[in-house]
């Protein structure tokens, strides 16, 4: 009786064609998350720092539109506008322009939650065409030894570990990633709200010297 290897490229040669398909699919998946959540931390990471350069003294580039955004309101002038429509104003111009900013940071977050919800299930439809195999063995040799069994039984494990491969690293990435960006989002309102409270002060300052001009 040959031994049935347990190492994934074993694994893979022995299987039939539909679990190489299976196993090949959620490969291909596995790099694809591993890739959305390298990119997705690096982009978290680059708009943190930013948010934080825009509290000092330095702008950085892309939170620049946020500020921009608020610049742009502060300069129209309503005549019938009060000071707190005006406040609303202003800060929801910047609102829009961080949330925008924030959905294109968090582009690869709905992949992972994708990935993590689906490469189980297509394991499992492995995992089954892998049983399937066994018993369709068992019928065609008319023999219930482990020697039939074990390479269909080997198939249908090796795609559950594909699956899981896939799946666990995509959960654990995107609850993190989405802890991460979650912090991002405070403290780029709270940007936002700093900026408006300066805005407006800014205008009611400018608007106190000329009346006593």
């Amino acid at each position: 009786m040959n031994p049935v290897s347990i190492s994934p490229i074993g694994l893979f040669l022995e299987a039939g064609i539909i679990g190489k398909a299976v196993m090949l699919a959620l490969f291909l998946v596995s790099i694809w998350c591993w890739f959305l959540i390298v990119e997705a931390w690096i982009a978290a990471r680059r708009l943190w720092r930013a948010v934080g350069d825009a509290r000092g003294v330095v702008v950085a580039p892309l939170v620049a539109p946020v500020l921009s955004a608020g610049d742009e309101a502060a300069a129209i002038r309503v005549a019938t506008e009060t000071h707190a429509d005006r406040r609303w104003r202003i800060g929801e111009s910047m609102t829009r322009a961080a949330r925008g900013l924030l959905l294109r940071a968090e582009g690869g977050l709905p992949g992972l939650a994708v990935i993590s919800s689906t490469a189980p299930f297509v394991g499992l439809f492995g995992t089954v065409w892998g049983i399937m195999s066994s018993f369709a063995g068992i019928a065609e040799a008319k023999d219930r030894s482990l020697a039939v069994v074990a390479p269909g039984i080997a198939e249908a494990l090796a795609a559950t570990a594909f699956g899981l491969a896939a799946a666990i690293p995509a959960s654990i990435g995107y609850n993190r990633l989405a802890a991460l960006f979650s912090h991002v989002s405070a403290d780029l309102d709270c940007l936002v709200q700093e900026r408006t409270d300066l805005l407006v002060s800014g205008r009611k300052a400018t608007q106190a010297a000329r009346e006593a001009v």
